[in-house]
């Protein structure tokens, strides 16, 4: 079995019809005796709503999408090279394609027939931020394979254009001299805002993995739901066929019987005659006797 053009054909579906036909296609590679594929296919997730909804972007919108991830290259160059004029110009184009294109996506869920709420458009452009981030999730991104919101890119998806520097400082200019107490005080207050921002990121990423598992347990359970209502379905159908059966039998024995009543009284019927016949015969013996 192709696996690459059956994966192609899932990530298509709304999320709703994904684990049915990806677990009809596990089913078809088994009878193929094809355990690989089998096995291939069982491991395709179900993507999220927003996720699927920032693929169906990517799929239908190839020109958008191209801009898109070229702006994300830009973005993370500028930042590996601190580029203050290019992150400033890329940051500004970022923010307003990021709303302009999470938008989209939800007016082309809507179209497949799944409306999004505004907290799935939200979780759309959080997709795209981490698109522009990260290059893996760009790569799947792009090819409409993505299966999880990314995680959030601290200090790059929300930087916007005021917080770039104009112009980057002299590098002879010399530090202002800064009193003890306020350079101390500054150092605390960066380690408590650096120990906040480790425990806000550690947090979000056992979110994150808690999620993750109620989804799985979530796609597990929709897949024992639809393999029940499948064994459900075909329980129905052959108690229909039996009932069908029983009608079937039930008349045949109403004919059978009454076929039987029918024969019994032809019987009678027969002996009353021959008994009559038989008497006949003796009467007429009698008169012939000398």
């Amino acid at each position: 079995m192709d696996v690459e053009k059956i994966a192609e054909e899932l990530y298509g579906l709304r999320p709703s019809d994904f684990v049915a036909a990806r677990d009809r296609y596990v089913a078809e590679a088994r009878r193929a005796k094809d355990p690989g594929a089998a096995k291939a296919i069982a491991s395709l997730r179900r993507p999220a709503l927003a996720v699927w909804a920032a693929n169906l972007l990517a799929r239908q919108r190839p020109e958008e999408t191209r801009q898109f991830l070229t702006l994300g290259e830009t973005l993370r160059e500028a930042h590996r090279t601190l580029d203050a004029d290019q992150l400033r110009a890329a940051s500004r184009q970022q923010h307003q394609l990021v709303t302009a294109l999470a938008r989209t996506a939800a007016v082309l869920a809507r179209e497949a027939g799944q409306p999004v709420s505004d907290t799935v458009l939200h979780e759309i452009e959080q997709a795209l931020h981490g698109v522009l981030a990260h290059p893996d999730v760009a790569d799947l991104w792009s090819k409409g394979r993505l299966v999880k919101t990314p995680e959030a890119a601290v200090d790059f998806a929300a930087i916007t254009p005021a917080q770039v520097p104009a112009h980057p400082a002299p590098a002879d200019q010399p530090e202002p001299k800064k009193k003890p107490e306020r350079k101390a005080a500054r150092l605390r207050d960066l380690k408590r805002a650096r120990t906040t921002a480790k425990e806000a990121d550690a947090e979000v990423g056992r979110r994150e993995r808690q999620l993750g598992k109620a989804r799985d347990a979530q796609e597990s359970a929709e897949g024992k739901a639809g393999e029940t209502a499948e064994r459900a379905r075909r329980l129905e159908r052959e108690l229909r066929r039996a009932q069908q059966a029983k009608t079937e039998t039930a008349a045949a024995a109403s004919a059978a019987g009454a076929a039987v009543k029918a024969a019994e009284r032809a019987l009678r019927e027969a002996r009353r005659v021959a008994e009559g016949a038989v008497r006949a015969v003796e009467r007429l013996e009698q008169q012939d006797e000398p």
